[in-house]
Protein backbone atom coordinates (compact mmCIF):
# COMPACT_ATOMS: atom_id res chain seq x y z
CA UNK A 1 0.00 0.00 0.00
CA UNK A 2 1.38 3.40 -1.08
CA UNK A 3 0.10 6.43 0.83
CA UNK A 4 0.53 10.05 -0.26
CA UNK A 5 -1.60 13.00 0.84
CA UNK A 6 -0.36 15.66 -1.61
CA UNK A 7 -2.85 17.44 -3.88
CA UNK A 8 -0.44 18.13 -6.76
CA UNK A 9 1.58 15.88 -9.02
CA UNK A 10 5.12 16.81 -8.04
CA UNK A 11 8.36 14.90 -7.68
CA UNK A 12 7.28 12.67 -4.80
CA UNK A 13 4.05 11.64 -6.50
CA UNK A 14 5.87 10.90 -9.77
CA UNK A 15 8.35 8.71 -7.89
CA UNK A 16 5.45 6.83 -6.31
CA UNK A 17 4.00 6.12 -9.76
CA UNK A 18 7.36 4.94 -11.10
CA UNK A 19 7.76 2.61 -8.14
CA UNK A 20 4.19 1.32 -8.41
CA UNK A 21 4.71 0.55 -12.10
CA UNK A 22 7.73 -1.58 -11.25
CA UNK A 23 5.95 -3.36 -8.40
CA UNK A 24 3.07 -4.14 -10.76
CA UNK A 25 5.48 -5.73 -13.25
CA UNK A 26 6.74 -7.97 -10.43
CA UNK A 27 3.22 -9.26 -9.90
CA UNK A 28 2.57 -7.87 -6.42
CA UNK A 29 -0.87 -6.62 -5.41
CA UNK A 30 -0.96 -2.98 -4.40
CA UNK A 31 -3.20 0.02 -3.88
CA UNK A 32 -2.47 3.75 -4.02
CA UNK A 33 -4.03 5.79 -1.21
CA UNK A 34 -4.40 9.50 -1.95
CA UNK A 35 -6.89 12.37 -1.54
CA UNK A 36 -10.05 12.20 -3.60
CA UNK A 37 -9.81 14.45 -6.64
CA UNK A 38 -6.06 14.96 -6.29
CA UNK A 39 -3.76 14.90 -9.32
CA UNK A 40 -2.39 11.56 -8.10
CA UNK A 41 -5.93 10.17 -7.83
CA UNK A 42 -6.64 10.99 -11.48
CA UNK A 43 -3.25 9.92 -12.80
CA UNK A 44 -3.12 6.63 -10.88
CA UNK A 45 -6.63 5.68 -12.03
CA UNK A 46 -5.77 6.58 -15.63
CA UNK A 47 -2.69 4.37 -15.40
CA UNK A 48 -4.84 1.43 -14.30
CA UNK A 49 -3.83 1.29 -10.64
CA UNK A 50 -6.21 0.35 -7.88
CA UNK A 51 -6.90 3.56 -5.94
CA UNK A 52 -8.31 4.16 -2.47
CA UNK A 53 -9.41 7.80 -2.37
CA UNK A 54 -9.42 9.55 0.99
CA UNK A 55 -12.74 11.45 1.18
CA UNK A 56 -12.71 15.13 0.28
CA UNK A 57 -13.65 17.72 2.93
CA UNK A 58 -12.61 15.30 5.67
CA UNK A 59 -10.91 17.32 8.42
CA UNK A 60 -7.60 15.68 9.28
CA UNK A 61 -8.62 12.60 7.25
CA UNK A 62 -10.53 11.35 10.31
CA UNK A 63 -13.21 9.49 8.34
CA UNK A 64 -10.70 8.34 5.76
CA UNK A 65 -8.55 6.91 8.53
CA UNK A 66 -11.42 4.66 9.70
CA UNK A 67 -12.10 3.54 6.14
CA UNK A 68 -8.42 2.86 5.60
CA UNK A 69 -8.28 0.72 8.72
CA UNK A 70 -11.24 -1.32 7.45
CA UNK A 71 -9.38 -1.90 4.18
CA UNK A 72 -6.28 -3.00 6.07
CA UNK A 73 -8.34 -5.45 8.12
CA UNK A 74 -10.03 -6.90 5.05
CA UNK A 75 -6.91 -8.02 3.14
CA UNK A 76 -3.49 -9.46 4.10
CA UNK A 77 -1.36 -6.36 3.57
CA UNK A 78 2.36 -6.71 4.24
CA UNK A 79 3.94 -3.33 3.44
CA UNK A 80 2.61 0.20 4.05
CA UNK A 81 4.82 2.73 2.28
CA UNK A 82 4.17 6.36 3.23
CA UNK A 83 5.53 8.84 0.67
CA UNK A 84 4.98 12.02 2.71
CA UNK A 85 4.82 13.06 6.35
CA UNK A 86 1.07 13.12 6.76
CA UNK A 87 0.82 9.79 4.97
CA UNK A 88 3.28 8.40 7.49
CA UNK A 89 0.98 9.39 10.34
CA UNK A 90 -2.05 7.88 8.57
CA UNK A 91 -0.20 4.62 7.93
CA UNK A 92 0.77 4.34 11.58
CA UNK A 93 -2.64 5.14 13.04
CA UNK A 94 -4.57 3.00 10.55
CA UNK A 95 -2.39 -0.07 11.15
CA UNK A 96 -1.89 0.02 14.92
CA UNK A 97 -1.81 -3.52 16.25
CA UNK A 98 -1.59 -5.11 12.80
CA UNK A 99 1.24 -7.38 11.57
CA UNK A 100 2.38 -5.03 8.79
CA UNK A 101 5.72 -3.36 8.11
CA UNK A 102 5.74 0.40 7.62
CA UNK A 103 8.19 2.27 5.37
CA UNK A 104 8.53 6.07 5.18
CA UNK A 105 10.20 8.03 2.37
CA UNK A 106 11.99 11.23 3.34
CA UNK A 107 12.59 13.85 0.64
CA UNK A 108 12.40 17.21 2.40
CA UNK A 109 15.46 19.03 3.70
CA UNK A 110 14.15 21.00 6.66
CA UNK A 111 15.05 19.96 10.20
CA UNK A 112 12.29 19.19 12.73
CA UNK A 113 11.26 21.62 15.45
CA UNK A 114 12.52 19.24 18.15
CA UNK A 115 14.95 16.34 17.94
CA UNK A 116 12.99 14.26 20.47
CA UNK A 117 9.77 14.56 18.46
CA UNK A 118 11.50 13.53 15.23
CA UNK A 119 13.20 10.57 16.88
CA UNK A 120 9.86 9.44 18.33
CA UNK A 121 8.07 9.71 14.99
CA UNK A 122 10.63 7.72 13.04
CA UNK A 123 11.29 5.21 15.80
CA UNK A 124 7.67 4.37 16.57
CA UNK A 125 5.75 4.91 13.33
CA UNK A 126 7.89 3.01 10.82
CA UNK A 127 10.24 0.07 10.51
CA UNK A 128 12.47 1.63 7.84
CA UNK A 129 13.14 5.08 6.41
CA UNK A 130 14.12 5.67 2.80
CA UNK A 131 16.39 8.71 2.38
CA UNK A 132 16.69 9.87 -1.22
CA UNK A 133 20.28 11.06 -0.75
CA UNK A 134 23.23 10.82 1.61
CA UNK A 135 22.49 14.43 2.51
CA UNK A 136 18.98 13.51 3.68
CA UNK A 137 20.40 10.54 5.59
CA UNK A 138 22.75 12.92 7.41
CA UNK A 139 19.83 15.18 8.35
CA UNK A 140 17.86 12.21 9.67
CA UNK A 141 20.76 11.04 11.82
CA UNK A 142 21.27 14.58 13.09
CA UNK A 143 17.58 14.64 13.97
CA UNK A 144 17.91 11.52 16.10
CA UNK A 145 16.77 8.78 13.73
CA UNK A 146 18.76 5.56 14.32
CA UNK A 147 21.13 4.98 11.41
CA UNK A 148 20.24 1.28 11.29
CA UNK A 149 16.70 2.21 10.18
CA UNK A 150 17.81 4.38 7.25
CA UNK A 151 18.22 3.09 3.70
CA UNK A 152 19.56 5.46 1.04
CA UNK A 153 17.65 4.87 -2.21
CA UNK A 154 17.91 7.81 -4.62
CA UNK A 155 14.90 8.82 -6.67
CA UNK A 156 14.83 7.16 -10.06
CA UNK A 157 14.40 8.47 -13.58
CA UNK A 158 13.47 6.83 -16.87
CA UNK A 159 16.50 6.87 -19.18
CA UNK A 160 15.54 7.76 -22.77
CA UNK A 161 16.65 5.23 -25.35
CA UNK A 162 18.67 7.81 -27.24
CA UNK A 163 19.60 11.47 -27.45
CA UNK A 164 17.48 13.95 -29.41
CA UNK A 165 18.27 13.94 -33.13
CA UNK A 166 19.25 17.12 -34.96
CA UNK A 167 15.77 17.14 -36.49
CA UNK A 168 14.12 16.83 -33.06
CA UNK A 169 16.27 19.64 -31.71
CA UNK A 170 15.51 21.90 -34.66
CA UNK A 171 11.77 21.23 -34.38
CA UNK A 172 11.78 21.84 -30.63
CA UNK A 173 13.64 25.13 -30.99
CA UNK A 174 11.30 26.27 -33.75
CA UNK A 175 8.39 25.53 -31.44
CA UNK A 176 9.85 27.91 -28.86
CA UNK A 177 10.92 30.38 -31.58
CA UNK A 178 14.61 29.99 -30.82
CA UNK A 179 17.21 30.29 -33.56
CA UNK A 180 20.00 27.75 -33.89
CA UNK A 181 22.57 30.39 -32.89
CA UNK A 182 20.71 31.16 -29.65
CA UNK A 183 22.09 29.80 -26.36
CA UNK A 184 19.10 28.42 -24.44
CA UNK A 185 19.28 27.80 -20.70
CA UNK A 186 16.38 25.96 -19.07
CA UNK A 187 14.85 24.63 -15.89
CA UNK A 188 11.64 22.77 -15.05
CA UNK A 189 10.06 22.58 -11.62
CA UNK A 190 7.45 23.92 -9.26
CA UNK A 191 7.67 27.67 -8.74
CA UNK A 192 8.43 27.75 -5.03
CA UNK A 193 10.89 29.66 -2.89
CA UNK A 194 13.34 26.79 -2.60
CA UNK A 195 13.62 26.22 -6.37
CA UNK A 196 15.26 29.61 -6.93
CA UNK A 197 13.77 30.69 -10.26
CA UNK A 198 14.13 34.31 -9.10
CA UNK A 199 17.90 33.78 -8.91
CA UNK A 200 17.88 32.52 -12.50
CA UNK A 201 15.94 35.56 -13.70
CA UNK A 202 18.31 37.91 -11.85
CA UNK A 203 21.28 36.18 -13.49
CA UNK A 204 20.08 36.97 -17.01
CA UNK A 205 21.13 40.65 -17.05
CA UNK A 206 24.87 39.87 -16.64
CA UNK A 207 24.50 36.86 -18.96
CA UNK A 208 22.99 38.98 -21.74
CA UNK A 209 25.73 41.57 -21.35
CA UNK A 210 28.18 38.87 -22.54
CA UNK A 211 25.79 36.60 -24.49
CA UNK A 212 23.20 38.74 -26.31
CA UNK A 213 21.77 35.61 -27.95
CA UNK A 214 20.97 33.90 -24.60
CA UNK A 215 17.45 32.86 -23.57
CA UNK A 216 16.07 31.55 -20.27
CA UNK A 217 13.24 28.99 -20.42
CA UNK A 218 11.60 28.30 -17.03
CA UNK A 219 8.88 25.65 -17.26
CA UNK A 220 6.43 24.67 -14.53
CA UNK A 221 3.81 26.24 -12.34
CA UNK A 222 3.25 26.84 -8.65
CA UNK A 223 2.59 29.57 -6.08
CA UNK A 224 5.34 31.94 -7.27
CA UNK A 225 4.70 31.65 -11.01
CA UNK A 226 2.39 34.67 -11.35
CA UNK A 227 4.62 37.07 -9.42
CA UNK A 228 7.78 35.98 -11.25
CA UNK A 229 6.02 36.12 -14.62
CA UNK A 230 4.92 39.69 -13.88
CA UNK A 231 8.45 40.57 -12.75
CA UNK A 232 9.94 39.13 -15.94
CA UNK A 233 7.46 41.03 -18.11
CA UNK A 234 8.34 44.27 -16.40
CA UNK A 235 12.09 43.87 -16.81
CA UNK A 236 14.28 45.37 -19.51
CA UNK A 237 15.31 41.87 -20.58
CA UNK A 238 11.80 40.44 -20.85
CA UNK A 239 12.33 39.23 -24.46
CA UNK A 240 14.96 36.77 -23.24
CA UNK A 241 12.89 35.27 -20.39
CA UNK A 242 10.18 32.68 -21.12
CA UNK A 243 7.77 31.27 -18.53
CA UNK A 244 5.39 28.99 -20.45
CA UNK A 245 3.82 27.29 -17.43
CA UNK A 246 3.44 23.51 -17.24
CA UNK A 247 5.11 21.59 -20.08
CA UNK A 248 3.86 18.09 -20.84
CA UNK A 249 6.46 16.95 -23.40
CA UNK A 250 9.70 17.08 -21.43
CA UNK A 251 11.68 15.29 -24.13
CA UNK A 252 11.06 18.16 -26.55
CA UNK A 253 11.68 20.65 -23.77
CA UNK A 254 15.14 19.21 -23.07
CA UNK A 255 15.85 18.93 -26.80
CA UNK A 256 15.51 22.71 -27.13
CA UNK A 257 18.14 23.45 -24.46
CA UNK A 258 21.88 23.96 -24.54
CA UNK A 259 22.33 23.95 -20.75
CA UNK A 260 20.25 22.99 -17.71
CA UNK A 261 20.29 24.90 -14.42
CA UNK A 262 19.22 24.08 -10.86
CA UNK A 263 19.41 27.37 -8.90
CA UNK A 264 17.86 25.73 -5.82
CA UNK A 265 18.07 27.01 -2.27
CA UNK A 266 17.24 23.53 -0.94
CA UNK A 267 17.09 20.18 -2.71
CA UNK A 268 16.79 16.65 -1.38
CA UNK A 269 18.39 15.18 -4.49
CA UNK A 270 17.49 16.96 -7.75
CA UNK A 271 15.59 14.53 -9.98
CA UNK A 272 14.90 17.13 -12.69
CA UNK A 273 18.66 17.68 -13.03
CA UNK A 274 19.08 13.91 -13.40
CA UNK A 275 16.41 13.83 -16.08
CA UNK A 276 18.15 16.64 -17.96
CA UNK A 277 21.45 14.76 -17.67
CA UNK A 278 19.80 11.63 -19.06
CA UNK A 279 18.89 13.73 -22.09
CA UNK A 280 22.54 14.64 -22.58
CA UNK A 281 22.64 18.07 -20.92
CA UNK A 282 25.36 19.47 -18.70
CA UNK A 283 24.04 21.12 -15.51
CA UNK A 284 24.85 24.20 -13.47
CA UNK A 285 23.51 23.54 -9.96
CA UNK A 286 23.59 25.11 -6.54
CA UNK A 287 25.93 23.49 -4.05
CA UNK A 288 23.08 22.55 -1.69
CA UNK A 289 21.43 19.41 -0.37
CA UNK A 290 21.84 16.34 -2.53
CA UNK A 291 22.78 18.19 -5.74
CA UNK A 292 26.56 17.58 -5.30
CA UNK A 293 25.69 13.86 -5.32
CA UNK A 294 24.15 14.36 -8.77
CA UNK A 295 26.40 16.92 -10.49
CA UNK A 296 30.17 16.37 -10.52
CA UNK A 297 32.12 19.61 -10.81
CA UNK A 298 34.26 19.68 -13.93
CA UNK A 299 32.82 16.42 -15.31
CA UNK A 300 29.06 16.68 -15.74
CA UNK A 301 28.60 20.36 -14.94
CA UNK A 302 29.34 23.14 -12.47
CA UNK A 303 28.40 23.80 -8.84
CA UNK A 304 27.74 27.35 -7.63
CA UNK A 305 26.72 28.98 -4.34
CA UNK A 306 22.94 29.38 -3.85
CA UNK A 307 21.32 32.83 -3.92
CA UNK A 308 24.08 34.17 -6.17
CA UNK A 309 22.91 35.47 -9.57
CA UNK A 310 26.50 36.57 -10.25
CA UNK A 311 27.95 33.08 -9.73
CA UNK A 312 25.17 31.48 -11.76
CA UNK A 313 25.69 33.98 -14.59
CA UNK A 314 29.45 33.39 -14.59
CA UNK A 315 28.98 29.62 -14.93
CA UNK A 316 26.44 30.01 -17.73
CA UNK A 317 28.84 32.28 -19.64
CA UNK A 318 31.69 29.85 -18.97
CA UNK A 319 29.60 26.92 -20.21
CA UNK A 320 28.71 28.75 -23.43
CA UNK A 321 32.31 29.69 -24.15
CA UNK A 322 33.32 26.19 -25.25
CA UNK A 323 30.67 24.17 -27.09
CA UNK A 324 33.00 21.19 -27.42
CA UNK A 325 33.50 20.97 -23.67
CA UNK A 326 29.77 21.45 -23.14
CA UNK A 327 29.02 18.48 -25.40
CA UNK A 328 31.63 16.40 -23.56
CA UNK A 329 30.05 17.24 -20.21
CA UNK A 330 26.62 16.40 -21.63
CA UNK A 331 27.82 12.97 -22.73
CA UNK A 332 29.36 12.30 -19.30
CA UNK A 333 26.14 13.52 -17.66
CA UNK A 334 24.08 10.97 -19.59
CA UNK A 335 26.36 8.15 -18.42
CA UNK A 336 26.24 9.38 -14.82
CA UNK A 337 22.44 9.52 -14.90
CA UNK A 338 22.26 5.79 -15.61
CA UNK A 339 23.21 5.15 -11.97
CA UNK A 340 19.86 6.67 -11.03
CA UNK A 341 17.58 4.72 -13.37
CA UNK A 342 14.07 3.95 -12.17
CA UNK A 343 14.80 0.23 -12.57
CA UNK A 344 17.56 0.49 -9.97
CA UNK A 345 15.30 2.45 -7.63
CA UNK A 346 12.51 -0.12 -7.98
CA UNK A 347 14.83 -3.09 -7.41
CA UNK A 348 16.41 -1.57 -4.30
CA UNK A 349 13.02 -0.63 -2.85
CA UNK A 350 11.60 -4.10 -3.46
CA UNK A 351 14.71 -5.60 -1.86
CA UNK A 352 14.04 -3.45 1.21
CA UNK A 353 10.43 -4.66 1.31
CA UNK A 354 11.63 -8.26 1.21
CA UNK A 355 14.16 -7.71 4.01
CA UNK A 356 11.34 -6.34 6.14
CA UNK A 357 9.41 -9.56 5.69
CA UNK A 358 7.39 -9.15 2.51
Amino acid sequence: MHIDTGRDLRGGQRQLLLLAAGIRESGHGQVIVCPEGSALDHRAAADGFRVFALPAHDLGHAHGLLQLRQLLLSEPWQILHAHDGRGQTLAWLASLGMPVRRVASRRVTFLPDTRARHRFIYTRTCHAVIAISEFIKGLLIKSGVPERKIEVIPDGIEIPAGLPTAETRARARRGWRFAEKDFVVGHVGSFTEEKGQDTAIAAMAPVLARLPQAHLLLAGDGPRWASLEASAKGSAIRAAIHLPGRVENLSEFFAALDLYIMPSRAEGLGSSALLAMAHGLAVVASRVGGLPEVVTEGETGWLVPPNSPQALAASIIHAASDRGRLAQFGSAARQAARRFSSDIMRARTEALYRRLGM
